[in-house]
């Protein structure tokens, strides 16, 4: 039987579960183009950039060397492995009611 109280609900929220995927595809992302590909305002993508940041899934960089700052965000290693647990309790949900 799944335990669902396994589930993170850290990830679990839309938001966080969007961000969370975008940045263990690629890597790296900066605020920026998170915004456009999420189609989230500034302060929603904060708050749960924030978020993830307090929970240490995720890491700020900022970069103000050139003429506008620039900030990135990428997964900690402890985001990668929570993000993979997530998935693979995910996975074994649907593993369970396949025939």
């Amino acid at each position: 039987m799944i335990d669902f109280d396994q589930i993170d609900k850290t990830i679990h929220e839309k938001a966080r579960l969007s961000i969370m995927t975008l940045l263990a595809a690629r890597g790296e992302w900066s605020f920026q183009d998170m915004k456009a590909e999420l189609g989230m305002s500034d302060g929603n993508l904060i708050t749960h950039l924030r978020t993830l940041a307090t929970a240490g899934f995720v890491q700020e960089e900022r970069d103000d060397s050139g003429n506008r700052p620039r900030t990135t965000y990428k997964l900690t290693a402890a985001g990668r492995k929570a993000f993979t647990q997530y998935i693979n309790l995910l996975e074994s949900i649907v593993k369970s009611i396949k025939p």
